[in-house]
């Protein structure tokens, strides 16, 4: 009972993972203007995202625009969309597979040892979606950390971390933990408990003649 529950307790965080990998994919937020400096202006906050940038006027007025072209787009936005899609995606097919393998479920329940394999199988499939989305979100993190301390970067033009960076770490963060919990099942029983063994009963001596 103990492992069902680590199981579905993993199943749990490597959900809620996938839902943060979601929100965080989706919104502008990644990285934000700074206003560190003296010369800064205050009146507007840019914001930009995976797949726009917005401004946020002092009056309440938010503009966003759309990436025109791809090709056009920075490096590390471009790989950080790869990543980040291709660990939604692997999370989908996690959630599928650890699915069929938890004991909550009653799909395989014949063949215990096949089950436990398929939610093993699913977890490591988490673990690899989560170490997906962490590149995603620590190369973005790091070129705007690299850019925020380079000398020729403009004052106007130095950003901060965004929202969206934050939610995608904890996200990746609940992923892993997730995939590893159901990974802890492995090569544990249903019953938890070895089973017992008892000597193999001796034959019999045939009864001789003259002998009472």
């Amino acid at each position: 009972m103990a492992s069902g529950g680590m199981q579905l307790l993993g199943f749990s965080l490597a959900f809620l993972g996938f839902v943060g990998l979601i929100i965080s994919a989706t919104m502008t937020e990644w990285k934000m203007s700074s206003y560190a400096g003296d010369n800064i202006i205050t009146a507007q906050a840019m914001y930009e995202g995976l797949w726009q940038s917005c401004v946020y006027q002092s009056t309440g007025q938010l503009q966003c625009k759309v990436y025109d072209s791809l090709l056009q787009l920075p490096l590390e936005v471009q790989a950080a969309r790869g990543f980040i899609l291709s660990g939604i995606l692997l999370c989908g097919i996690a959630i599928l597979v650890a699915s069929v393998g938890m004991k909550c479920t009653k799909c395989m329940e014949d063949n215990v040892d096949l089950k436990n394999k398929v939610a093993v199988a699913g977890g490591v499939v988490f673990i690899i979606a989560g170490v997906f989305a962490f590149v995603a979100t620590i190369w973005y993190g790091d070129n705007i950390r690299r850019k925020f301390f380079d000398p020729f970067t403009p004052t106007n033009g130095r950003y901060e971390f965004g929202k969206a960076l934050y939610i995608g770490w904890g996200a990746c963060a609940l992923t892993v933990i997730g995939g590893s919990l159901l990974c802890c099942n492995c090569g544990q029983n249903s019953s938890g408990a070895t089973p017992a063994r008892y000597p193999a009963p001796r034959p019999k001596q045939p009864s001789q003649p003259g002998y009472v």
